[in-house]
């Protein structure tokens, strides 16, 4: 699937000091700021999905270990000939570490990519039929599979929410937002949890992330056309 470009706001208005902006004061008030939020994220970006392309769950799996510290166009440029190459989970399971690793050199940390990608496709084939597992704690045992990789799995092939995705743009985002305090991306996974309804977990991530590559860039937010200037009361707006 490729990543969805959207149309963004190009108005541009007066940006308000992130200290001019009041914040919510109470409960009440913080809901109903979360909810100008949510309705914004659906206003902008009503039908994003994973931006990584993938066929199945395991695809997609050997994906998202692949996009560890590498952008989603390198890894989409990459998979469609290793897919090719590798057709098969079994592929994957009995290629030498060696050569894998040299057909995905240029996501960087190929070794230990390519350990994970091995050892996930050897788990899942002697301990889970072959199949990528639906469960959360199955996930966790896979190689390579941490909380954001299931997260992404699970809720992407699956349709499963068990968790709402945290990469740098949500970590980066929830914070400047005030969503969270926390800097670890597992409480700040758990922050999001007990504030936004379990149907909104998969998508808000993927609005999140589009809105943190189109909008809410990280060096330098485009704040003079950010319909949730209003309501961001972040220390480093850009005022210009």
């Amino acid at each position: 699937m490729a990543e969805t470009v959207v149309a963004v706001p190009t108005l541009v208005h007066s940006v308000t000091p992130g200290r001019k902006v009041p914040k919510p004061k109470n409960a009440a008030e913080r809901k109903r700021r979360l909810l100008q939020i949510l309705d914004e994220l659906d206003r902008l970006f009503p039908d994003v999905t994973c931006a990584l392309r993938h066929g199945d769950a395991w695809q997609l799996l050997v994906a998202t270990i692949l996009s560890a510290q590498c952008t989603d166009e390198r890894i989409n440029k990459v998979t469609p000939g290793l897919f090719q190459k590798y057709p098969t989970i079994e592929d994957f399971a009995n290629v030498s570490q060696e050569e894998l690793a040299n057909d995905i050199r240029s996501t960087g940390f190929f070794n230990n990519k390519a350990r994970s990608i091995i050892g996930a496709a050897r788990k899942i084939l002697a301990d889970c039929d072959g199949q990528v597992p639906k469960t959360m704690d199955e996930m966790l045992t896979v190689p390579g599979a941490a909380r954001k990789t299931a997260n992404v799995v699970l809720g992407h092939s699956y349709g499963i929410a068990s968790g709402v995705v945290v990469d740098t743009h949500v970590q980066r985002i929830t914070q400047r937002l005030d969503l969270t305090k926390n800097t670890d991306p597992v409480k700040i996974e758990q922050d999001l949890i007990k504030i936004l309804p379990e149907d909104r977990w998969i998508l808000f991530s993927d609005q999140v992330i589009h809105f943190g590559r189109q909008i809410c860039i990280a060096r330098k937010p485009r704040c003079a056309s950010c319909p949730l200037d209003p309501i961001c009361y972040a220390k480093d707006k850009t005022l210009v």
